[in-house]
């Protein structure tokens, strides 16, 4: 049962729009930004919703690894391709700008690609692959992170968390949405237990010397310093549990994001400089775009893809267990939960969204100051 308090999601978005605003994001751009966070926790993925909205985008504003200002480059364009350069602006502004670009071109021609480089954090992928289902699209998105996944039989954080991320149209009231990272857990999740309080589950993290790590305060400062890292999906460091997979994927997405866009690759993302001070990130990420009218029919695909969906959830069910579901059905039934409630937040959260508000005074008063 949800104890946490609920902010209205009127008053989440206007106080984060109002707080991009405060550090110089200019109010169409924050508004985009804003959204995407907000999407997050709509779907109950709290790792990278308004848990994030400090540490990760108004601390780099701040520290000078994030622009709040997004000078897009269009540095080459075919009519099914697009290549960006953000400029180390607001990752979340240039990934709406491609996808904006890319259901427009595959529309017209069935399918479109782009890649963009020197860009930044650009929140949930499934974000991005969304704009294409709800325009009746195939969406396929990734992009490449600072390094935290160790390669089979590696203990050396290589690779980003990777998401390969899928958003399929259907006929139901949801897209099929597998948005997910490479790693058996992602960097934001283990944030996320550290500022909950939580542990981290063992057999998630690998360690230089093998030992055993669940303290996630300590998984983070580990990571940093490079003395642990993420197990790719599957597990690790050896391929028992078939780890070489999610290995595969995550570097699947790391040549994906960097060779299409002509961007940076693992250990240059660190966000570290070799004299240990914070610098741009310049990460990468690619966009696919397919247009089912170009091939059976927008709705043949969308019944199809229903169906499917339909008889995997009406399968037999294991023992103990009374449904099964398909990809974006729980982040659905998290929404029609929350959407009449508003945002959970835990007292962390609550803490950074008074001192912004001061900080800045702004008028907003929220319902866990009752």
């Amino acid at each position: 049962m949800e104890t946490r308090p609920y902010v209205p999601w009127e008053l989440m978005n206007s106080f984060m729009i109002d707080v991009f605003k405060a550090y110089g994001v200019p109010e169409e751009d924050a508004k985009i930004c804003a959204d995407v966070l907000l999407e997050s926790d709509r779907r109950g993925i709290e790792s990278h919703g308004c848990n994030r909205f400090k540490p990760i985008y108004i601390d780099r504003i701040i520290n000078g690894t994030l622009l709040p200002k997004t000078e897009i480059e269009i540095v080459k364009e075919t009519p099914t391709t697009v290549v960006m350069d953000a400029h180390d602006g607001m990752g979340m502004v240039a990934s709406h700008r491609m996808m904006e670009m890319l259901v427009e071109k595959a529309g017209k021609l069935g399918m479109a690609g782009g890649a963009i480089r020197n860009s930044t954090h650009f929140g949930i992928a499934g974000y991005w692959t969304d704009m294409a289902a709800k325009a009746g699209m195939i969406g396929v998105a990734g992009t490449n992170a600072r390094p935290s996944i160790a390669p089979t039989f590696g203990v050396e954080n290589m690779l980003g968390t990777n998401p390969l991320t899928f958003s399929l149209p259907t006929d139901e009231d949801f897209a099929f949405c597998i948005d997910c990272a490479t790693s058996i857990v992602q960097r934001g999740k283990i944030e996320y237990y550290a500022r909950s309080g939580k542990d981290t589950p063992a057999g998630m993290v690998v360690t230089r010397d093998g030992s055993t790590v669940t303290d996630s305060a300590e998984i983070l400062k580990m990571l940093v310093a490079g003395t642990a890292a993420l197990a790719p999906l599957g597990g690790g460091p050896g391929d028992e549990m078939c780890g070489y997979k999610g290995y595969g994927y995550a570097t699947v997405v790391e040549i994906l994001s960097a060779a299409l866009s002509g961007g940076n690759f693992m250990k240059a993302l660190s966000g570290v400089s070799p004299e240990g001070k914070p610098q741009m990130y310049h990460l990468g990420h690619f966009f696919f775009v397919v247009d089912p009218e170009a091939f059976a029919g927008g709705d043949t695909f969308r019944k199809t893809a229903g169906d499917i969906c339909r008889a995997l959830r009406a399968s037999a069910k294991a023992p103990g267990y009374d449904r099964i579901y398909t990809a974006g059905e729980k982040e659905y039934l998290t929404w029609l939960e929350r959407k009449d409630k508003g945002v959970p937040v835990g007292e962390a959260v609550q803490k950074e969204m008074i001192a912004l508000r001061d900080k800045h005074s702004l008028p907003y008063r929220f319902p866990f100051e009752n």
